[in-house]
């Protein structure tokens, strides 16, 4: 699959794992968004529901167990050169987890990971991805189908 300079967009997922209050956040170890902090995720794969493919992607990432619940509205991140071409777009869709068993490990996509209450997310001095904190604070009130 071709990241840069795509024929189309690319279906990603970002697990928004919830605990006692909490969310789950990452610091992206690989490029585009080293250093960051964000939501595990990653690339939906074919065959794979968006469900399945938070749950995957956290698991892969993190070593936390969750149950994803529901997917929330999806966004767009398109990222146009300096020539006015395309070189990234994504369609990300956030997807809620209730956390099961783990504490989280790192890995070669997160260097470091932490929970934090979603009206923290604003004030905690880290460089966060733009949309965290109100994805974050809307996953905490979300109400699921089931």
């Amino acid at each position: 699959m071709q990241r840069e300079y795509p024929h189309r967009p690319i279906v990603g997922v970002l697990a928004v794992v919830q605990r006692d209050g909490e969310v789950l956040i990452v610091q992206r170890g690989r490029a585009p968004s080293i250093g960051r902090w964000g939501f595990p995720g990653g690339v939906q794969e074919l065959g794979e529901t968006v469900l399945q493919a938070a749950e995957r992607e956290l698991a892969e990432e993190t070593g936390i167990v969750a149950e994803a619940i529901e997917a929330m509205p999806g966004f767009d991140v398109i990222r146009p050169d300096g020539e006015g071409r395309i070189q990234a777009h994504w369609l990300l869709i956030p997807v809620i987890c209730r956390w099961r068993s783990g504490d989280g490990g790192l890995s070669d996509e997160v260097s470091d990971l932490r929970w934090i209450r979603p009206p923290a997310i604003a004030t905690c001095g880290l460089d966060v991805l733009p949309n965290l904190e109100p994805l974050a604070t809307r996953a905490m009130a979300w109400r699921t189908t089931t």
